[in-house]
């Protein structure tokens, strides 16, 4: 008795239309693992990673990005799918699904493709709704070419096809990626979007490739397959992907067949779940975070609540969330179902194990000791180019635990920004030489 009157509301399951129920209402966001073989196929890294993950007491895990094309990919390292070469990773996968999925975990891939923020070195002429190229300090992106017809009908397809393999492979559910500026979330967003044709103009027509990738979907796999999208809240550029913008295509997205929807937020230009604002060289200044906001935690949870009122299917809030009190406060209020959550899963892989048990009440802050130094070499400093170094390299600290937790190691707390940065740096340029020698 004593046990259910302290039950957390974090605990509770979460019913969705397709039949699946899911234990708690926490989710491990999405975080590219880098982790692949040369081959960009499934490993027995993975499979460690998402075991300890799934001992955790994790409602919903969602993998890292897995691309659907090995020329437009997030990284190097990543995960990609292709109909010509799966069936050679295809016992990994079902491996990846099976260690994911234990303690009655659900583990949903997630179907990206990169478009203009494939990096430079893997291809220098990437597809993108239209050629607007991709400018931030320190790295280098690739001139995109518009897509064809036959291009974005081809993308259409290896969504769908990359969705068959996650089912037949074990996974119990998929994620389309439509965020962060990758190739989706450009079709969203007018700035970049630049056609005149049935795929631009109108937030209809931009909202389309979703509409058809989730309906194509839904008939090759039928309803009890759980189908989620991530959403940007906002891209915070202007002339970009609007509040009002996320509102209309999330009642398109949904009429087309979603269990659930994630909202996120922010592109490479404005990193907004780095914890920088002003990459880009041409921010929405309107679109600054407020303060009742950051007070609570969530980055995008007002975004969400104003989402929330126009759909009625659940809805995932992903970024800042840290204390137990703040992520019960979310749900308790109806502005979301579940809560995603990231960063501290690289570092404590039970974390949240132990903060539904009371053990813990907030998740640690790592960020807050993540920096180069002094203050005009922090995360505050006015200079573009020290803020693009400094979200990078804590981006390059949190993928070096996940890396460590993958060869079966204990996180390095006392490693250092500048240490994770040359490493994940020299490891990346090693991961182009074997994509290149594969290729």
């Amino acid at each position: 008795l004593l046990r259910l009157k302290n039950m957390s509301i974090l605990e509770n399951e979460l019913h969705l239309s397709s039949g699946k129920v899911i234990k708690n209402r926490i989710c491990k966001a999405a975080m590219t693992e880098r982790i692949a073989s040369g081959d960009n196929f499934c490993n027995e890294h993975h499979i460690r990673l998402y075991e300890k993950w799934a001992s955790g007491n994790i409602g919903l895990l969602l993998t890292g990005n897995v691309q659907i094309d090995r020329q437009h990919m997030e990284g190097p390292a990543n995960i990609c799918i292709e109909e010509s070469t799966y069936k050679s990773q295809l016992s990994y996968l079902k491996e990846w699904a099976r260690a994911g999925t234990k303690e009655n975990t659900h583990l949903w891939m997630q179907i990206s493709h990169a478009g203009r923020q494939t990096p430079g070195e893997i291809n220098s002429a990437p597809l993108a709704p239209s050629s607007v190229q991709l400018k931030i300090p320190g790295r280098k992106f690739g001139n995109p070419r518009s897509m064809s017809q036959h291009d974005i009908e081809s993308v259409i397809k290896k969504f769908i096809f990359v969705a068959k393999v996650a089912r037949e492979s074990g996974f119990t559910g998929i994620q389309i990626h439509s965020a962060h500026g990758y190739l989706l979330s450009e079709f969203l967003s007018p700035d970049l979007n630049l056609r005149t044709d049935e795929w631009g103009g109108t937030i209809e027509n931009r909202t389309r490739i979703h509409v058809e990738i989730i309906k194509g979907i839904r008939k090759e796999l039928g309803d009890d397959f759980p189908i989620s999208l991530k959403l940007n809240s906002a891209d915070f550029q202007k002339g970009g992907f609007s509040a009002e913008d996320a509102v209309a295509s999330a009642q398109i997205i949904e009429a087309a067949g979603l269990d659930i929807l994630e909202i996120s937020g922010g592109t490479y230009e404005q990193p907004r779940l780095l914890g920088l604002d002003n990459l880009s060289i041409n921010p929405d200044r309107s679109e600054k975070r407020r303060n009742s906001t950051i007070a609570r935690e969530a980055y995008f949870l007002d975004y969400a609540a104003n989402i929330k009122k126009t759909i009625s299917i659940p809805i995932i809030v992903t970024g800042g969330f840290r204390t137990r009190s703040a992520m019960e406060s979310a749900i308790g209020n109806n502005a979301c179902e579940m809560i995603g959550v990231g960063r501290p899963l690289c570092a404590d892989p039970l974390s949240i194990k132990k903060l539904l048990s009371g053990e813990i009440e907030q998740l640690s802050r790592y960020e807050k000791s993540l920096s180069f130094g002094p203050w005009i070499f922090s995360p505050s400093s006015p200079f573009r180019l020290i803020q693009a170094i400094n979200g990078f390299g804590a981006q390059a600290w949190f993928y070096q635990q996940i890396k460590r937790l993958s060869r079966d190691e204990a996180p390095d707390l006392s490693m250092s920004v500048f240490a994770a940065l040359r490493k994940d740096l020299a490891e990346e340029g090693a991961s182009v030489k074997a994509l290149r020698s594969f290729r």
